[in-house]
This record gives C-alpha cells, structure tokens and sequence, in this order.
C-alpha cells in the first residue's frame, strides 16, 4: 500500500520535473494524434493480469491464514468524460477472474490434510468509478494518476449456498466496495492512443459469509476478510 502511494507521488510530481530537466521529453517531436483528447466524450477497451490476495483481521492472537496468489484475468472497456486538459472522469466496468488459495493452520478439528486448503475462485463484474489527473502533455506521452471507488458483483460467491466449509464450500459476500488508486502513462501512437497502468484496489466491506458453526475452524476466528489486490491494464483507444 505505501509502495503504491510512493510510486503515484513519484510519477505525478517527480517525473515531468525530470523530464523537462533531462530534455528528452521535451526535445521538440512530431506530435502524434494532436486533437485525440478534445473530445469531450471518448471510449475503449482494456485487458490485462490481476493478482488478488485477502486481508484478515482475527479475533485471537493465533497463527495466521497464508495466502496462495495466482495470476488472473481482467477484461473491460472505458468510458472517459473530459472535465479539462488535465482531469478526467472514468468508468471502467469490467470483468475480473481472480484465484487465491487459504493455506489453514493446524486444527485439531481438521480430519485430513485436504481440510486445510480452500480455493477461493471468483468472478467479478467490477464497476469503478475513477477520477484522473494527468500531467501536461510531453510530446507522445502523458503521465497521470487516478483515484477512485468501486462496487463489484462476484458471481461465484456462493452467499446463498446452504452448505458452508463442512460442506467444503467457502463462501463470500456477493457485493462488496473497494476504493481504487493507481497510475499509468498515456502513450500516442500513429493511429490509437495505448495505455499501460497499475492500479491497486482495496476493499472497505467484510466479504466473509461465517459457517454455520459458530466454533467452525475455518472462519470462527476470522472478524474481517477483505479483499486487496494489483491490476495491470493495457487500455486502447
């Protein structure tokens, strides 16, 4: 997280410092695309790679959950407003495929080793709403960061399922909310604009259903799980 703020406080600030000071930035080039951000309205469609892992917060002091994070997949498109040259507002919907695996501690109460592994697979429909700020435009390029809240519907939550973890089935809350931060650098090509971005995304809701059981194992201990995870975005327009 303070990795996060650091590197959009870097690139926000620190680098158009830089650049006009290096030079090569500002060296005069043949702008490309010069009238793609005059619209007020603009669409397009991104892709790119998740990585999802969970916060816990735990009612007594006792080993902690470890979690297993596998690359997923993120696909959606863009909806950008023009405020003015250097703020933007953006909704970006998308879908997002997100795996973790919850490595549990010892527990007399587990039977068998496979007891102690949940995969935690989801899918969500993930709605943010961003505001952008960007830098002046530098020649082809265009530093900006983003900020944002976000509501998701995970379609393989199982909060309606009767059966819990004795069942073997982990169970989540279908809708949470996140707040969302990130950065990126708008690249002008001959004939589209490309994107690269990172955005961290952190939820602010309790996406843990509890067991059935009030002593379960599995989530007896748990007082809050929530959802944090990295996007990387290739964006076109």
């Amino acid at each position: 997280m303070r990795l996060l703020f650091a590197a959009v406080f870097t690139l926000f600030f620190a680098f158009p410092t830089f650049a006009q000071r290096g030079g090569w930035l500002t060296r005069p080039r043949v702008e490309k695309l010069q009238n793609f951000d005059k619209p007020t309205l603009s669409w397009g469609y991104y892709f790119g790679m998740n990585s999802f892992d969970f916060n816990f917060d735990y009612q007594e002091d006792r080993p902690d959950i470890q979690v297993e994070k596998e690359i997923g997949f993120t696909v959606g498109m863009v909806g950008d407003l023009r405020v003015s040259d250097h703020i933007n507002i953006r909704l970006e919907p998308g879908l997002v495929y997100a795996q973790r695996n919850l490595m549990y501690p010892d527990d007399p109460q587990f039977d068998t080793d496979e007891d102690q592994i949940r995969e935690v697979g989801s899918t969500y429909i993930y709605v943010p709403l961003l505001l952008r700020f960007s830098t002046k435009r530098l020649n082809n390029v265009k530093p900006f960061v983003t900020f944002g809240i976000a509501t998701a519907y995970n379609l393989s939550s199982n909060e309606k399922n009767p059966d819990d973890n004795g069942d073997g089935q982990f169970r989540m809350k279908t809708r949470p909310f996140f707040y969302d931060i990130g950065f990126g650098i708008d690249m002008y090509l001959d004939r589209f604009k490309f994107t690269p971005s990172i955005r961290g995304v952190f939820a602010v809701s309790d996406e843990l259903v509890p067991d059935n059981d009030p002593n379960s194992p599995w989530t007896s201990n748990i007082t809050k799980m929530s959802t944090r995870g990295i996007f990387l975005n290739f964006t076109f327009q």
